[in-house]
């Protein structure tokens, strides 16, 4: 599939409400992002923290695999959606 900006958000709120039906997952998150629960809920929906969600999720193949499971997506439209959002070698790799 091929990701707009709107749609690579849309995906990454999915995922994380996904992360926050998991309390390890969320608390993991909240703990690396620096965020409570109260403020990640102000920001929710920003741009920068569906960058954050999916970069934290690609970080770990079993999160993408059970995120990606989750939302019934492909396990590679996380890191599409991820360059929608960043643009392409924004994660480190040439195009």
């Amino acid at each position: 599939m091929t990701y707009t900006r709107e749609s690579a958000q849309e995906l990454a709120t999915a995922v994380l409400l996904h992360l926050a039906e998991r309390p390890d997952l969320i608390q993991d998150f909240l703990g690396q992002t620096g965020l409570d629960a109260g403020a990640l809920r102000k920001v929710a929906t920003s741009p920068d923290i569906a960058l954050h969600v999916l970069d934290y999720v690609l970080e770990d193949d079993r999160r993408v695999l059970d995120a990606a499971r989750d939302v019934q997506v492909a396990p590679g439209d996380l890191m599409q959606a991820r360059t929608a959002l960043a643009g392409p070698g924004s994660y480190g790799w040439e195009v």
